[in-house]
């Protein structure tokens, strides 16, 4: 089976052609590109009839030069597509195009392996056709699967404001404010962009289902911060990152390996 990664981020390159060599060896991967037009131009060299023609199409979604989505409106793309995305909000539309699958990163053997089988399954059950038959047993009923994404990505109520106690009063204060939160001996604070330190009585993995993913991220265990406090981003040892924030913190902010790929799309989104 031939195999295209079309994936922006060179160490996820790597081990996902590594994670398809374990889950199945016959698999060979014939080509990778990082952005959309180099995709393009690839698929124009390489369609139907060619030797390297590929079988499946493992897609991200955020390419260095905008959305994988566009590929679809430059060029054929003859092959059942699996899209990987840290962004489960643009599930819903890679069904509406050539697809057969997704996975949400960071990407598990388990689920490629299921994906895998779910394209040989489709491509059995097709004969030589990509188009799955949502009738049988055993393939991807696409209305069904639509309606269940419909649901996981309605639009959600985030928190607009929080009440604090200060001194012997309350005091609202808007999310719109906040710098960024952090726990410190189990106790949940926040400092606002004026500096003020205030406590809340939710532990920070509530705080994180309250708050804006777009406008918030969770660094570390310790700390969830807000696009615009961050100032720098140093590289920092076994390949974390290191933040500088504004109000500057009390101790080191670091966004660990597993994290700094999402981090980085997050502060380029």
């Amino acid at each position: 089976m031939n195999v295209f990664l079309i994936e922006d981020e060179e160490l996820a390159v790597r081990k996902l052609s590594k994670l398809l060599l374990d889950v199945d060896p016959t698999i060979q991967i014939v080509g990778t590109a990082a952005s959309v037009r180099s995709s393009v131009a690839w698929l124009n060299a390489n369609g139907p009839g060619q030797p390297s023609a590929p079988d499946l199409i493992l897609m991200d979604i955020e390419l260095a030069d905008g959305q994988s989505f566009e590929i679809f409106e430059q060029t054929t793309v003859g092959a059942p597509v699996i899209f990987t995305t840290s962004y489960d909000e643009y599930a819903l539309r890679a069904f509406k195009v050539n697809s057969i699958d997704y996975l949400l990163k960071p990407i598990k053997r388990h689920e490629l392996e299921a994906s895998l089988a779910k394209y040989k399954r489709t491509v059995a059950d097709n004969g030589d056709t990509i188009e799955p038959k949502t009738s049988d047993v055993g393939v991807m009923d696409i209305d069904a699967l639509v309606q269940q994404l419909r649901q996981q990505i309605q639009p959600t109520d985030y928190r607009r404001r929080f009440l604090v106690k200060h001194r012997q009063q309350w005091v609202p204060i808007e999310v719109s404010d906040i710098a960024y939160f952090y726990s410190e001996e189990g106790v949940s604070l926040f400092r606002t962009h004026a500096n003020q330190k205030y406590s809340l009585d939710y532990p920070l993995d509530e705080l994180e289902k309250m708050l804006d993913p777009a406008q918030f991220f969770r660094a570390n265990r310790q700390f969830i911060v807000q696009i615009n406090t961050v100032q720098q981003i140093h590289p920092y040892f076994n390949n974390k990152l290191k933040l500088i924030l504004k109000p500057a913190t009390d101790e080191e902010v670091l966004v660990s390996r597993e994290r700094a790929t999402d981090f980085k799309k997050w502060m380029g989104k």
